[in-house]
């Protein structure tokens, strides 16, 4: 039987290609994902390592802003005790924050939130150990800083230059005194790291004469663990002290969780994959068994058992296993390294590190690539234990019988209704309960679905090939009828390409839906121009506000100031702004009072606040600010709930009296003549072309909001690609077979008149009927699961509301229609260039 096996595939090698393309893919993203993550945890772990190589213990406090006023860090009188102790040979204090500087053209070097700055700590010997200089001297005076190597490269500075730095206060110039290599998180995050002299980092960051970390170094030989024993007896109680080694591991356990995360999603994808693929792989034997029902029957006739027939079928299924899996490792090494090349592309630093082959990924490429093959062609190998020897007396293999589809159509339908009854009852349940419930009811439906789809397939496309009959005639006309005339092979080839679209359809509805919704949250409420913002996510100063509110052609300038205070017994967030201006910068609709009260220090609240707390217009509240103080505040007007306001508005100045470092995450701008290039260089100028802090027009902040949807998006397209090639390989294949085994129906066709453009046109309209079914398949289903799944969590979202991008759909299905057009390409022209005589004759 494996003679046998062996011979049948090389017998069918054309046959067996779309299936070994197939099952490759499929490995190839699975073994790829595996050595691309093992390769990335390596690379980061050896890094994590080595940045504490030099460290013993490290030592860190960084109270709350509540605490920060007793204790706000490490002394310099720790710094000294720590470094008295036994076995200790350097300390190395650190304090950081954000630092910023810009390119030629004045843009930020980096992403904002890994933009670093740190200070210069010497040892004994004049060098600092995380810094390894490539030119010039760390900073040595309150003018110089140093830079790390990327930064200096990509801005064209050199020892010497002066350098513009952004941190959150206003924009400063030092000197470059050197520029060095680190193995700091920052910069291999792609960020930047601006090393300062260590008092002006003090002031920048924390306090003059405190640090928030101390790095230990310790005498060779000496017990790290007990050294640390030793240095929490001279720290604050509220520091915590750590082993370098122990740092390191916790290190490795985060960076294995955060990779863990884009290793299963990766994986699910590859999932998605292989599951498009076994349909693919089923139907190519399914076929092939039919093909050749003479020569089964007759196996069985000679003394061929049921058991040595399945048998025969599960080995060819495994000889392409073996061989698609050995080629799709290959390619997965190849895709990893591609992905790490790519992140490199994008400015997402990679430590440097040897590509990591280990066993896992061999496993899990050749365990799939076989065990998916070999589960795919079981059904078809059982098939083909169950034909009869008498059928080798008969040219055309029994079809089946009334009563298997009748069966497997009551199947189909039941597994679909229960799983539309799930994904209904996860809807109205709503939350994370209702999700799993709906992922649940998607999954039995899908199956549903699949076993259904033959039977769908008669009545949807009967619904399409009128058209096709008016627009191409007898083409048409008989690309319908062959679409049709094996239901189970056009249901599992459209199965395909329905499963790749019901989750581009899903995913395509939920983004559009929930990027209107943040509109209306978000740029909807916006009046003005212009939203100022820090690129690190930190708080704008106090004085790039009153530098807004002096920029020419501005005429309304409010801040919306983070800040919170005790209500009635209850803690309360509230917005600090600008009486006068915020109704000019912000939606803001006032159901009774007026928000000029605001200006007489009174206060404005949400009229749901307003209910639960027993609020309204005139009544006086007592409150108790965040620095413990109490006051009482009037209630001056109530407003209508909004997701972008505060349930408390109130005037930026009594907040700030109780607050010495006031939060300020953006402020809103309205100017003289709306947005214009003019406008926003007047602001940009008045802030003193500080790199780190951005002006954002409507339009920028839909992109902020709404970009990192499509983003999103995109990337899904990209990974739902490879299972829609899978898709389209299916499609191929299908017509093949189906042009093979009409040889001579198509010469006979050929003989009565039909000529060789008509015949490429019947075949690519059949490729264009199954994908247009598949198509309608897959939209209708992932739109409901969109609105099931839009149902779970438009509580938390306001303003949600299912939205059919109906441009999209059709640009789904049009693209539907070109796959067929391209998968047909090839079996059309080889049924064109049939022989009409020989293809008569063919049996």
């Amino acid at each position: 039987m494996f003679r046998t096996a062996l011979r049948n595939v090389l017998a069918h090698k054309a046959r067996l290609l779309m299936t070994v393309l197939a099952v490759m893919l499929g490995v190839a993203f699975v073994s790829g994902t595996l050595v691309f993550t093992d390769t990335l945890s390596q690379a980061f772990r050896n890094q994590s390592a080595k940045s504490y190589d030099d460290v013993a213990v490290a030592v860190s406090l960084r109270p709350n802003p509540e605490e920060a006023v007793k204790n706000p860090g490490l002394s310099q009188r720790t710094v000294d005790e720590v470094a008295k102790l036994d076995g200790v040979t350097a300390v190395a204090p650190r304090v950081d924050g954000f630092a910023g500087v810009p390119d030629e053209k004045g843009k930020l070097i980096g992403v904002g939130w890994s933009n670093k700055g740190t200070n210069f700590a010497p040892g004994k010997d004049g060098k600092d150990p995380a810094l390894a200089f490539t030119t010039g001297h760390g900073p040595t005076a309150a003018d110089q800083v140093a830079l790390d190597k990327d930064t200096a490269d990509k801005g064209g500075y050199e020892v010497g230059d002066r350098v513009r730095v952004a941190t959150n206060g206003p924009v400063k110039e030092f000197t470059l005194s050197g520029v060095f290599t680190t193995e700091d998180g920052a910069v291999n995050a792609g960020g930047s790291l601006v090393v300062f002299d260590a008092p002006v980092a003090q002031k920048l960051y924390l306090k003059p004469g405190y640090y928030s970390d101390l790095n230990v170094t310790a005498a060779p030989g000496a017990d790290a663990e007990k050294l640390r024993d030793e240095v929490l007896k001279v720290i604050p109680k509220a520091a915590t002290a750590q082993t370098g080694q122990g740092l390191a591991d916790e290190q490795a356990r985060q960076i294995e969780s955060g990779l863990g995360a884009l290793n299963q999603t990766l994986l699910g994808f590859a999932g998605i994959a292989l599951f498009v693929g076994v349909f693919l792989i089923s139907n190519t034997f399914t076929m092939l068994v039919a093909q050749r029902t003479k020569e089964l029957a007759l196996m069985r006739a000679v003394g061929a058992s049921r058991r040595q027939i399945t048998r025969s079928v599960l080995i060819e299924a495994g000889i392409v296993g073996v061989l698609a899996s050995a080629v799709g490792y290959l390619l997965g090494i190849g895709l990893a390294v591609a992905l790490r090349s790519g992140m490199a592309a994008f400015d997402m630093k990679v430590p440097d590190g040897s590509l990591v082959l280990g066993v896992t990924p061999v496993a899990a490429a050749f365990g799939v690539g076989v065990v998916i093959t070999m589960l795919a062609a079981w059904l078809p190998g059982r098939r083909a234990a169950k034909i009869p020897p008498v059928a080798a007396m008969n040219s055309v293999h029994a079809t089946p019988n009334t009563k298997s589809l009748v069966v497997r159509n009551a199947i189909g339908a039941a597994i679909t209704a229960i799983g539309a009854v799930l994904i209904v009852l996860g809807a109205n349940t709503g939350g994370d309960e209702g999700r799993m419930t709906i992922a649940g009811g998607a999954f039995a439906t899908l199956i549903g679905i699949i076993v259904l789809i033959p039977f769908l397939s008669r009545p949807v496309i009967a619904l399409i090939r009128p058209f096709f009959v008016k627009a191409f005639g007898i083409s048409g006309k008989l690309a319908g009828l062959n679409a049709v005339r094996n239901p189970r092979r056009t249901g599992a080839t459209a199965s395909a390409l329905a499963i790749g679209l019901t989750l581009v359809t899903g995913l395509t509805v939920i983004g559009v839906s929930a990027g209107q919704a943040l509109d209306k949250m978000t740029v909807d409420q916006i009046r003005a121009d212009y939203m100022v913002t820090m690129a690190s996510g930190n708080s704008l100063s106090q004085e790039a506000l009153r530098a807004l509110e002096k920029a020419p052609g501005v005429t309304a300038v409010s801040p919306q100031q983070a800040g919170a205070f005790d209500l009635k017994g209850k803690y309360v967030s509230a917005s600090g702004v600008t009486p006068g201006d915020i109704e000019k910068v912000l939606k803001v609709e006032v159901v009774n009072g007026s928000l000029a009260s605001l200006g007489e220090g009174r206060i404005a609240v949400a009229d749901k606040t307003a209910t639960s707390r027993g609020l309204k217009v005139g009544s006086s509240v007592p409150v108790e600010y965040l620095d413990k103080k109490k006051g009482t505040l009037t209630v001056g007007a109530i407003y209508q709930d909004s997701e972008f306001l505060s349930p408390v508005l109130v005037d930026a100045k009594i907040l700030d009296a109780h607050d010495p470092q006031p939060y300020i995450p953006q402020i809103f701008v309205s100017t003289d003549g709306g947005p214009s290039d003019a406008n926003e260089q007047a602001l940009a100028k008045a802030m003193g072309d500080n790199p780190a802090i951005t002006v954002l027009d409507k339009k920028d902040i839909r992109d902020t909001f709404g970009g990192q949807i499509n983003l999103l998006l995109n990337i899904m397209y990209g990974l739902l690609a490879m299972a829609l090639i899978i898709a389209v390989l299916g499609v191929v294949n299908t017509l093949a077979m189906s042009v093979f085994e009409r040889q001579q129906e198509i010469g006979m066709i050929r003989a009565i008149g039909l000529d060789r453009r008509r015949v490429k046109r019947m075949v690519r309209l059949e490729a264009v009927v199954i994908s247009v079914f598949g198509a309608v398949v897959g939209i209708g289903l992932g739109t409901f699961l969109a609105w099931a799944l839009g149902k779970t969590f438009e509580s938390s979202l306001p303003g949600y509301g299912l939205v059919v991008p109906w441009d999209r759909v059709g640009v789904f299905l049009v693209l539907a229609a070109l796959v067929g057009v391209l998968a047909s390409l090839w079996p059309a022209r080889s049924a064109a260039k049939l022989n009409m005589l020989s293809a008569i004759k063919a049996e």
